[in-house]
C-alpha cells in the first residue's frame, strides 16, 4: 500500500488577493471560494486542488496525496508509526475544512506538513470552467501535478518517501549550477505521470523550487505564455524536458515559488526502467533575465 497520488496544495501566502489573480486570472483556475482571507481553486471534479491562506511564511504549508479507502490510511499509519514517525489522526474540523472523510498529518524530514486522506469530495453537478479559457488539466488518477521539494538532505528525504510514502524512481537528471557544481535531481512516481515528487539538495528560501500543472492542449501553455509575458514574472523561454518530455515554461507566482505550466508529458507504466540525463531540458526552458 502506498499514496496514489497528489491531491492537493496549500500556501500559506502574504498577500492572497494577488494570487487570486495569478492561479484565476493568469493559470486559468477555478475559484471555489473565498472566506475569510482563505481562496480554494478548482481544476477539475474536485471541489478543491489548490488552497491559499493568509499567512507571513510565503510557502508552501502542507501537501496532501490521496489513499485509497479507511485500510489504505490504516496501513499506511502504521507503516509512519513503525518507522518512528509521528502521527496526528485528522480530527473532524481538519477534515471538513479539507473536504475529504478522513485524514492523518506527519511532517517530513525537513518540516513539511504533510497530509495522507481518502474521501476527497467530487463535485460533477457544478462542471470546471477556467476563467482564461483552458480547455482542462490533466487529473484524475495522477493527481493535481508535481512539486520539486528542496532540502539540506536529499538522499534522507529520498529514502523517507520512497521507503515510508512508497514512491518509486522514475529518473535522475544531474543539474549544473556552476563549472565545478553539479546536483543530483530525483523523480518519483506513485501512478503513471512521470513524476508527482522531485527532491534536490537546491539553496532556495522556499520549501519547493515549483509546483506543476499539465493542461490538456499545446495552445494552453501558448496563451498562457501570452497572458503571463505583459506581468514580468516568465523566468524561462518555452521548451522540452529531456526524462518527462514536458512542454512547458516557469513563471513566478507573488511569493517566489515558481509554476511549471506545461502540456504533453510521457507516462510511466509497468515496463519503465531507471535512467539517467545529464541536462535538465532538450531544448529551451532558458532564463527570461530576473523577474519581479
Amino acid at each position: 500500500m502506498s499514496v496514489k497520488n497528489l491531491g492537493y496544495l496549500g500556501f500559506g501566502v502574504k498577500d492572497v488577493q494577488a494570487w487570486r489573480t495569478c492561479l484565476a486570472g493568469k493559470f486559468g483556475l477555478m475559484e471555489a471560494g473565498y472566506i475569510d482571507g482563505n481562496a480554494l481553486f478548482r481544476m477539475d471534479s474536485r471541489a478543491w486542488r489548490i488552497a491559499v491562506h493568509q499567512s507571513e511564511d510565503d510557502d508552501l504549508a502542507y501537501t496532501g496525496y490521496e489513499v485509497a479507502n479507511a485500510e489504505g490510511l490504516a496501513q499506511m499509519t502504521e507503516r509512519l508509526r513503525q518507522a518512528g514517525v509521528t502521527v496526528s489522526p485528522g480530527d473532524a474540523a481538519l477534515a471538513k475544512r479539507r473536504g475529504v472523510i478522513d485524514l492523518i498529518s506527519f511532517v517530513d524530514p525537513f518540516g513539511l506538513t504533510v497530509e495522507l486522506y481518502y474521501g476527497a469530495t467530487e463535485v460533477f453537478e457544478q462542471p470546471f470552467v477556467s476563467t482564461t479559457g483552458v480547455s482542462g488539466f490533466v487529473t484524475g488518477n495522477q493527481g493535481l501535478g508535481h512539486i520539486v521539494r528542496c532540502v539540506p538532505d536529499a538522499l534522507k528525504t529520498l529514502e523517507f518517501y520512497t521507503k515510508i510514502l512508497g514512491f518509486e524512481m522514475s529518473d535522475i537528471v544531474d543539474l549544473t549550477l556552476g563549472p565545478d557544481m553539479k546536483i543530483p535531481l530525483y523523480f518519483l512516481h506513485c501512478n503513471e505521470r512521470h513524476h508527482t515528487l522531485a527532491i534536490a539538495a537546491i539553496p532556495v528560501p522556499k520549501k519547493i523550487h515549483h509546483f506543476m500543472l499539465e493542461t490538456l492542449s499545446m495552445d494552453d501553455v501558448g496563451f498562457a505564455y501570452d497572458r503571463l509575458g505583459l506581468d514580468n514574472v516568465i523566468t524561462t523561454t518555452l521548451g522540452k524536458h529531456t526524462n518527462d518530455h514536458m512542454f512547458s515554461f516557469y513563471s513566478k507566482t507573488p511569493s517566489g515559488i515558481e509554476v511549471e505550466f506545461g502540456w504533453g508529458a510521457r507516462t510511466v507504466d509497468d515496463t519503465w526502467a531507471v535512467t539517467r540525463h545529464n541536462t535538465v531540458s532538450i531544448w529551451g526552458h532558458k532564463p527570461v533575465g530576473r523577474a519581479e
